[in-house]
């Protein structure tokens, strides 16, 4: 087809995003260093299962995670179970908002919450109706912790609300995460609409969620694919971008921030990017003998070493099996994967006493699955730097955390960056 040559480097994500949008106005090339698509979040292979490299949830406040899963051909219904927001924390907080028009949802979920006592209800309450005055904005920003204690959030809350929260959404620790960022995400699921604080729980690995589909549509409208393709630099002039030696009119750079500043040895781009630091997530399954009848898909311990553990029987029909996320854990490392399945399985039988023996378990951990929400952080500008090379990744959206939606919509930026353009 004729229209300007494409280059996107990178197919998780926004890389994937971004050549979505792109199809059909552009001559594309999509490079992808892995033999699949989808990045880190994205299937891998054991025997008799499909799990994912984490285990990941969207809200539906993930609108352009949606509606680029339905342009690919994902049906939601199939893909996803659309659930009202529950938080369900045995020994803690149990809270489960109905389906009622916003904030009535909010406000009955908050009346109804067991596990909080009403003197801590009002003190929730009330510091989100701040938020709410002040337009979801925090200026100057802080750390999470700061703003809590002067909100007068009680200890309780902050261990069974708050703490899980930020950890979940931000992977960042309270102590250094940052406010202004946890604002624009309540912002866009608390304090919006009611569908957008829906869960929304995976009933597919993570790869047939959006990667393969989109990779197979992309293929369909002759887009050059080229897996298990590791781009070794990237240099830009007047004229365009050459990927390797091989010419393009722009390209989107859609990698994490240590590879996109390793590709283009850009003094301007390497500035940004070694300020991001980098926080881990483990994920542990566990595998028993027959089903489990965990309180709920999605639920946890209060004091559990799991941030949340989901049952992965009742969600995909993986009978007998079950994830625990632990988000920005301090402490983990030191514990042999032995331990720390042992951990889990206690929690499992906590939630399910009459769970069946254990058969196996595996534990995954990404050292630097996402970047720390951190005060004050600085994201680079679109556009780029960099003459005729556009930047792509959760790490560049302007607000949020690093979310599969804050990827999804850098990528349809990009794109749309480069259309204006060119």
């Amino acid at each position: 087809m004729s229209g300007p040559r494409i280059a996107v480097i990178g197919a998780g994500w926004a890389g994937l995003a971004a050549a979505v949008e792109l199809a059909g106005r552009a001559q594309l090339t999509v490079f992808e260093a892995g033999r699949e698509p989808g990045g880190r979040a994205r299937r891998i292979g054991v025997p008799g299962s499909r799990l994912d490299n984490g285990q990941h949830i969207l809200i539906g406040a993930y609108r352009e995670c949606l509606r680029l899963m339905a342009a690919v051909g994902v049906d939601e219904r199939q893909a996803l179970l659309r659930l009202p927001m529950r938080w369900q924390r045995q020994g803690g907080i149990s809270l489960s908002c109905p389906r009622l028009p916003a904030p009535l949802h909010l406000a009955v979920g908050l009346l109804t919450a067991r596990g909080i006592g009403w003197r801590d209800k009002g003190r929730l309450a009330l510091a989100l109706q701040r938020l709410k005055r002040q337009a979801w904005r925090v200026e100057p920003d802080c750390a999470v912790a700061q703003w809590l204690a002067e909100q007068g959030q009680s200890e309780t809350l902050i261990r069974e609300f708050w703490r899980p929260l930020v950890l979940s959404g931000l992977n960042t620790p309270l102590e250094l995460a940052s406010m202004r960022v946890l604002a624009a995400v309540l912002r866009d699921s608390l304090g919006a609409d009611r569908a957008a604080s829906d869960l929304l729980l995976p009933r597919v690995d993570l790869s047939a969620l959006f990667p393969d589909p989109a990779w197979q549509w992309l293929a369909a409208r002759g887009a050059d694919l080229r897996a298990g393709r590791r781009v070794r630099g990237v240099a830009t002039d007047s004229a365009g971008v050459s990927v390797d030696g091989e010419r393009f009119d722009a390209a989107i750079l859609a990698v994490a921030p240590y590879h996109a500043a390793e590709l283009t040895a850009e003094p301007a781009l390497r500035q940004l990017t070694e300020a991001y630091r980098y926080w881990p997530i483990y994920t542990v399954y566990l595998q028993f003998d027959g089903p489990l009848r965990l309180p709920a898909p999605m639920c946890a311990c209060s004091g559990g070493v799991g941030d949340w553990l989901f049952d992965r029987g009742a969600l995909m029909g993986e009978t007998g099996w079950v994830a625990a996320v632990m988000s920005a854990p301090q402490h983990l490392d030191a514990l042999a994967q032995e331990e720390l399945a042992a951990l889990v399985e206690a929690e499992v039988r906590r939630l399910d006493p009459r769970a069946g023996p254990m058969l196996g378990f595996r534990v995954l951990t990404e050292k630097r699955a996402t970047f720390a929400s951190l005060v004050d952080m600085r994201r680079p500008p679109q556009p780029s730097p960099v003459q005729s090379l556009y930047l792509a990744g959760d790490w560049t959206h302007a607000e949020y955390p690093a979310t599969l939606e804050g990827a999804v919509r850098s990528g349809v930026a990009a794109a749309r960056a480069v259309i204006a353009r060119l």
